[in-house]
């Protein structure tokens, strides 16, 4: 894993609904974050809800799976996760095995290759008609989101996590948060000297690095004009030193006991509302393994 301070989440048939019965609310003791794995379930159903809507529209639509669990791996403030970083280096081959699914996205070239009044019709069944109502956030750290009510990515993430008004409020401000407490995280002593030690040990490795950001800041001009072999194996040493660092020096361990104390600390006010947003994760969750007839 890496530490975290992320700069960190109509259909029909015998599907469950926002407002049904079939499941029970998370009690407050049982409410937590998802696992990768439980995650990538809920966004596969999703898809699949998606899916539905579409081609209940008349449109065609292919199901993408979700990013994977390594294409997860290697974010946060510190790479520590020895193992991941020998594999996947910084992750610079998934990156671009992902842009080329992208680039290659059947449901992109369907779209493009629809007459225009199609192809805005399939937009605005896919994404929402904003001429139908928006959704409005403000931010805690500043600044207004909005998102279209309807489209059948609303209407999945309805069938999953409810109102989604509701929903989309709790996610915008649960997700919106590392602004207001990372600052000082960073200046705190027990992070600087941690990174201190960590950067004292990188240098005994030969690789010259301020703090796991300066390698972030450098790492694409490090590898530019390699082969992709050559690239690989250059993302591989470094990341597999920035990680030995990290657990020698304890800066993973240091980094993520912080980020702890200050998310309780500074995130008291906004409480409510990453309660609600867990709950109607595991809420997803639940309904997602109906969707899908499999559990993560």
């Amino acid at each position: 894993m890496a530490s975290t301070l992320v700069g960190c989440a109509a259909g029909s048939g015998d599907e469950p609904r926002a407002d049904g019965p079939s499941e029970a609310a998370p009690r407050p003791e049982e409410i937590r974050d998802l696992t990768t794995g439980e995650e990538i379930l809920v966004e596969r159903a999703e898809r699949i809800l998606v899916k539905r809507c579409m081609e209940g529209s008349g449109f065609t639509y292919w199901l993408r799976p979700p990013v994977s669990a390594a294409e997860r791996g290697g974010r946060g403030f510190v790479l520590d996760d020895i193992a991941w970083a020998r594999t996947y280096g910084y992750g610079g081959e998934l990156e671009q095995r992902a842009e080329k699914a992208r680039l290659n996205d059947p449901n992109a070239t369907y779209a493009n290759g629809l007459p225009e009044s199609d192809r805005i019709r399939y937009s605005k069944t896919l994404d929402g008609d904003p001429d139908q109502g928006m959704m409005s956030v403000r931010l805690p750290s500043g600044g207004t989101v909005q998102m279209p009510r309807t489209g059948c990515w609303n209407s999945a993430g309805e069938q999953l996590y409810g109102d989604i008004a509701t929903w989309f409020r709790a996610k915008k401000t649960a997700t919106s948060l590392t602004s207001l407490y990372v600052p000082d995280l960073l200046k705190d002593r027990r992070l600087t000297t941690a990174v201190a030690a960590w950067a004292q040990c990188m240098k005994k490795k030969g690789h010259v690095y301020a703090s796991p950001d300066d390698i972030r800041a450098k790492r694409y001009s490090l590898v530019e004009g390699m082969s992709p072999r050559r690239a690989h194996a250059t993302e591989v040493e470094l990341a597999v030193a920035e990680a030995t660092c990290a657990v020698e020096t304890s800066l993973g361990r240091t980094a993520s006991a912080l980020e702890s104390e200050y998310r309780t600390k500074k995130l008291q006010p906004y409480s409510d509302d990453l309660a609600t947003y867990q709950r109607a994760r595991l809420t997803a969750l639940a309904r997602a393994e109906t969707i899908t007839g499999s559990k993560a």
